[in-house]
């Protein structure tokens, strides 16, 4: 299974970002979905949740902020990120999760500016 994030960058306040994953090696309409970030320091934190047949849920920092998708035909997790804040710099980190295993992509920075 490989996971390979994409749509990173630099952002003024205020902006948005769409970030997206691509999965290989799993199909993802029969597995739970998950967006992360980790700042320098801290621990990984889950932001976005997108469990089979269940609504999306989000942590209460992105909440009404960020929006987390699945498009099964293209193998792909998206999170659409609005309104963004300076305490959105993170790396974020797409995760899916299958029998008990857990995948992780690589990363990919977003840098929001004030």
């Amino acid at each position: 299974v490989q996971l390979l994030e994409s749509g990173g960058g630099v952002v003024q306040a205020g902006g948005s970002l769409g970030l997206s994953c691509l999965v290989s090696g799993l199909a993802l309409s029969s597995v739970d979905v998950f967006w992360g970030r980790q700042e320098p320091g801290k621990e990984r934190e889950v932001v976005a949740t997108l469990r089979r047949g269940s609504s999306a849920m989000y942590a209460d920092s992105v909440k009404g902020r960020f929006t987390i998708s699945r498009d099964s035909a293209k193998n792909t997790i998206n999170l659409q990120m609005n309104s963004l804040k300076p305490e959105d710099t993170a790396i974020y980190y797409c995760d899916v999760r299958n029998l008990g295993a857990s995948y992780w992509g690589q990363g990919t920075q977003v840098t929001v500016s004030s």
